[in-house]
């Protein structure tokens, strides 16, 4: 089986090095028994279509404070504006965090949506990664996330590079995981190197701490290849699990991984980050070189690639956490998600590759001494790049205090019509059968791609 070593975890290997059991089960998806050579299989039954479009979801894990990112209210009293200042930006009228300089100077490239007004009220990837919320009628096995319903419906841009690919690393706090699948099933979770697939894919010895080196790492990719044919296995296997193979051991994903293969001035643009140590123990790790992951994937082939990035759930009081880790965090995060728009424009990719970075809701607007800006389902914000849209805007906007839309409240659904839009599905037509062969519409009746954005 081709797996991934982690560096804690050793899997024994058979004599040969690869066991026939274990080879039949390429990419295992971790779940009933269900191998990537049978999701491969039921994407060419679904009759799948083909487009260029793509999107990069990323997921700020815990709800990031929205006055402090996008919508100060420097005029407001000290206990509700806090320490930090806003500054212009190269949209007139238009300000952002003065923690944010590298976003200022680009902001014609990027949306702001200030008036989220929708948000559950707990932690919770589901509204994220779905639109909706786990209350209310819904169908059995749950709503899918984006990415498993455009992979049901388009299929993968190339038979080397999964349709899907989640590098979201797993948390320790079940509720800021993806939901996956839904009513979809196992074939149409995400491919996740990153995460608990990487013990299915084991290079011949090669360790998550040295994927980093591409010359260990393409002789690792050889050697099984060589390996493989000359047992005469890979004759044996029907079309699918060639395919399976192909996806695994494909130059383009492996090459999407290896960020080795990246200029070194590019990846000092999006900065650095800790790869292992997660943040408060049930956070995600902050690491930036996943946007820049996330980049080389689209452009390998994946339609939709999931990033789950640091812990935004701060509290204690103003001479506590909260600022401290404000003044941390946005500057990291201003380098990244700059150097990732910034590099769609460059490889002309702006009008093709969609990015939406968003967390669960917002932050209260009053900064208590004990909790700092506690949960707040009433607003929050979300912030869009790419795809086409219609950039260089702010739309919605909060009252002086920044805890109540008072301009066009915009719903989570109307979001991922959107992203429906720019892939080139219609989200008020487009239908996916659940368990029971129902079609199941994408969005509620009555959501719409945003007008602003298209």
């Amino acid at each position: 089986m081709l797996t991934i070593f982690d560096p804690v975890e050793r899997t024994p290997q058979s004599c040969d090095g690869v066991s026939r059991r274990n080879f039949l089960k390429i990419g295992g998806l971790g779940a009933a028994g269900l191998t990537l050579p049978g999701l491969l299989s039921m994407e060419a039954q679904a009759g799948i279509r083909k487009s260029n479009k793509s999107v990069i979801m990323i997921y700020l894990v815990g709800g990031p404070p929205h006055q402090d990112l996008f919508d100060l209210k420097p005029h407001a009293p000290s206990d509700y504006a806090g320490p930090l200042r806003p500054i212009s930006t190269n949209v007139p009228g238009t300000q952002i965090c003065e923690l944010l300089p590298r976003m200022a100077r680009m902001m014609d490239k990027f949306t702001v949506i200030r008036s989220l007004s929708d948000s559950q009220s707990g932690h919770d990837a589901i509204q994220c990664f779905t639109g909706r919320t786990r209350q209310g009628l819904k169908p059995t096995g749950g709503w899918p996330q984006l990415g498993s319903a455009v992979e049901k419906l388009q299929g993968g841009r190339t038979k080397a590079t999964p349709a899907f690919v989640s590098l979201c690393y797993p948390c320790t706090h079940g509720p800021y995981n993806e939901p996956g699948p839904g009513f979809l099933g196992p074939a149409l979770n995400g491919f996740q190197p990153l995460g608990g697939t990487r013990r299915d894919m084991v290079l011949n010895g090669i360790t998550t701490d040295r994927l980093g080196d591409r010359k260990a790492l393409l002789s690792s990719l050889d050697r099984f290849r060589r390996d493989s044919d000359g047992s005469g296995q890979m004759s044996g296997l029907d079309t699918f699990a060639q395919q399976a193979m192909g996806v695994l051991t494909s130059s383009a994903l492996a090459d999407a991984l290896d960020l080795s293969k990246e200029d070194p001035r590019v990846v000092e643009r999006y900065g650095t980050g800790d790869t292992k140590k997660f943040i408060d123990g049930n956070g995600a790790p902050r690491v930036p070189q996943s946007f820049l992951a996330a980049r080389r994937l689209v452009e390998a082939g994946a339609r939709v690639v999931t990033v789950n990035y640091s812990k935004w759930d701060w509290h204690g009081g103003p001479n506590n956490s909260i600022f401290k880790r404000e003044r941390e965090d946005f500057p990291i995060f201003d380098k990244a998600i700059s150097a990732l728009v910034e590099d769609l424009h460059q490889r002309g990719l702006d009008k093709d590759v969609s990015v939406l970075v968003w967390g669960e809701f917002g932050r209260t607007p009053k900064i208590s001494n004990k909790t700092g800006r506690d949960h707040w389902p009433r607003v929050a914000c979300a912030l869009l790049a790419g795809g086409g849209m219609k950039t260089g805007q702010v739309i919605g906007a909060t009252d002086r205090l920044g805890g109540e839309p008072v301009d066009r409240p915009v719903r989570f659904q109307e979001v991922f019509a959107t992203l429906y839009h720019n892939l080139g599905i219609d989200p008020t037509h487009a239908t996916i059968p659940d368990l029971h062969g129902r079609p199941q519409y994408l969005v509620d009746p009555g959501i719409k791609p945003m007008r602003e954005l298209i």
